[in-house]
């Protein structure tokens, strides 16, 4: 890569971190590792990263709520989580704080290494392209600046709540079928990333509710539609 994409990395196992740190350097990304999560915010406060690695097990702070942390500071930056927890409802309440991946212990130094390149790909592949502006009934949606406005009202959503109203939007009042969205914006069609997306189109149905001509839809068995007067 041109130029070093710094990555947070916050893990409270020394020899874990270590390793970490050493191998996303040797792979071309500058990583600053921090013991927990206090020290990580104060890191994420003082630097600019491209995204973040977040244990979820840490003391003074946990990943899920450093995460929220971040998130209130910087709605778009990538966050991946580690940890060794495997619940459904673990990994569930990571998706619901805004997780972009979410990666069980033990993996492969390569795995991860993978999932950091496909998200920064996506992002910088969204940056790169031209502004697009939706009319969604009296919304507007500024799929660069990620700005959903009715009136005098703007809400600035999360890049995964900004990539999938935009694939809804360019399938307005068609079927968005549910596997090409998983694997367009979460790559891999597997159980819990499908758990987050119905996370996320509650999101967007909260985001849409002023406008009572909009409605996001379930295709049993198949995907959703987003409802609009302005494509029928």
């Amino acid at each position: 890569m041109d130029e070093k994409l710094r990555i947070l990395l916050c893990e409270d196992d020394e020899n874990l971190g270590m390793l970490l740190r050493e191998y996303l350097q040797a792979k071309g990304f500058a990583a600053d590792l921090c013991p927990d999560g206090e020290a990580g915010y104060k890191s994420f406060l003082k630097n600019k990263y491209d995204l973040c690695v977040l244990d979820v097990m840490m003391p003074k702070k946990d990943g899920f709520t450093l995460a929220q942390e971040i998130r209130q500071a910087n709605s778009e930056i990538p966050v991946i989580f580690l940890t060794a927890k495997t619940l459904k409802e673990d990994i569930l309440e990571g998706f619901k704080i805004g997780a972009d991946d979410y990666i069980t212990k033990p993996f492969s130094m390569e795995e991860l290494t993978l999932r950091i390149e496909a998200i920064l790909r996506r992002v910088r592949g969204k940056k790169s392209k031209e502004s697009t502006m939706y009319k969604i009934g009296r919304f507007t949606f500024d799929t660069q600046k990620q700005i959903l406005a009715i009136d005098d009202k703007q809400t600035k959503l999360t890049t995964k709540e900004s990539e999938l109203l935009g694939l809804l939007c360019a399938h307005a009042n068609e079927i968005l079928q549910r596997d090409f969205a998983l694997k367009t914006i979460w790559i891999d069609d597997n159980y819990f990333n499908a758990r987050s997306m119905d996370v996320y189109i509650t999101k967007l149905r909260k985001h849409l509710k002023a406008d009572s001509s909009i409605e996001i839809i379930n295709i049993h068995g198949k995907g959703y539609k987003l409802i609009t007067p302005d494509n029928e």
